[in-house]
């Protein structure tokens, strides 16, 4: 049975779609792990194309896109069934049918960047850079990826009375228009990413970037999240596991940022903080 989701307040009447794009030797292919699918490439194919500016060789950087997204996979579920392994707790293998839903972001992130700094030490590749390089296509393939949640109808807040609050057929009608939450993180994603590409050449220190990406999405993702209705509680009823974490993981970022920039920097001014550049003197000097 098709489903539908509508967005009346901005005159957007009911837009019906099934929750998978089509079959193939009979296994429904989602529309989730398509769009998922195509975040990930996507963020890929930036984070190569960046790849220079940060002096990065591209087939280490391959390397690490294919490896972080394995654990990322991983991670968002470990994360996801940690939070909440009473949904699981009757029935362990369930834990591995990913197509019965359950990933969280914030783990997807934590296992990339982890494989990330393992791989780099191990092959000396870089950290640094490549984490700033990852911080800018991690918003591209979250704000493609929460487009996802659109079409599993998932991921939406509380009920609203803004023109742009959303209505389906999954949603109870006394408890809609709700606001469409995903919406708000992907836009959020979207003007991240194009900000910190601009930010690029303004950049002072390797990691900079990242930091900014921490500070830019945990900012947002404690807000949206406190309106969310499917949220991980690491107390019931009182704190949200995403929302601790985005508290933790803003104001380290800042404090790291704000150190590094007026006190390390500063006492260190012959010191060159951009791997790039000091690949740009090796060149010169050669």
């Amino acid at each position: 049975m098709d489903r539908w989701v509508s967005f009346e307040g901005i005159g957007i009447g009911k837009i019906y779609f099934k929750d998978y794009a089509f079959k193939l030797f009979g296994l429904e292919i989602k529309w989730y792990a398509l769009i998922i699918a195509f975040g990930i490439f996507t963020a890929a194919f930036v984070a190569i194309m960046l790849s220079k500016k940060f002096g990065l060789k591209k087939e280490s950087l391959i390397d690490v896109i294919i490896g972080g997204t394995i654990f990322g996979i991983i991670g968002a579920r470990v994360y996801y069934v940690a939070f909440n392994f009473k949904e699981f707790s009757n029935d362990l293998f369930s834990i591995f049918n990913l197509r019965g839903g359950g990933l969280a972001i914030y783990g997807a992130v934590i296992f990339s960047v982890l494989f990330g700094f393992i791989y780099c030490r191990i092959k000396k590749v870089p950290f640094l850079p490549t984490a700033d390089d990852a911080g800018i296509c991690f918003l591209m393939g979250q704000g493609i990826g929460r487009w996802g949640n659109f079409f599993n109808i998932e991921a939406y807040g509380v009920k609203t009375n803004l023109p742009f609050g959303m209505s389906s057929s999954e949603i109870s009608s006394s408890c809609s228009p709700v606001h469409p939450t995903f919406f708000y993180e992907s836009l959020w994603c979207f003007i991240g990413f194009f900000l910190l590409i601009f930010f690029i050449k303004y950049r002072k220190f390797d990691g900079q970037i990242f930091l900014n990406y921490l500070i830019w999405y945990s900012f947002e993702r404690f807000f949206v999240e406190g309106i969310r209705t499917d949220s991980l509680w690491l107390i019931e009823n009182y704190i949200r596991v995403s929302q601790a974490l985005s508290f933790v993981l803003f104001f380290s970022a800042i404090s790291i940022e704000v150190y590094v920039l007026f006190f390390y920097m500063k006492k260190n001014k012959d010191k060159n903080f951009l791997y790039v550049n000091s690949l740009k003197e090796k060149n010169l000097e050669g």
